[in-house]
């Protein structure tokens, strides 16, 4: 490997899944602007919209979370361009 390239400010963050308010703590060198008191002890918190425990794959459910609307979002940009049945 090559020396001195791999950062050395890790420390341990909390990530939060906000489909299903799991938490799980890792080290990490993210930014993280609020934080979490987690089992009495505070941790830089980072929210997350899907993680191992809500993501179809790991959980073996085909469910959509579409947490930020982009599906309505989409259907109300692009209805102005379907085409009219005559």
């Amino acid at each position: 490997m090559k020396a001195e390239i791999h950062p050395d400010n890790y420390r341990l963050v909390a990530f939060k899944d906000m489909s299903n308010d799991d938490v799980f703590i890792t080290k990490s060198t993210v930014n993280a602007k609020e934080t979490i008191d987690f089992d009495g002890v505070e941790y830089p918190l980072v929210k997350l919209e899907i993680s191992r425990t809500s993501h179809p794959f790991y959980t073996g459910k085909s469910k959509l979370v579409d947490t930020a609307g982009r599906i309505d979002k989409f259907k109300t940009k692009y209805a102005k361009f379907k085409k009219e049945e005559e």
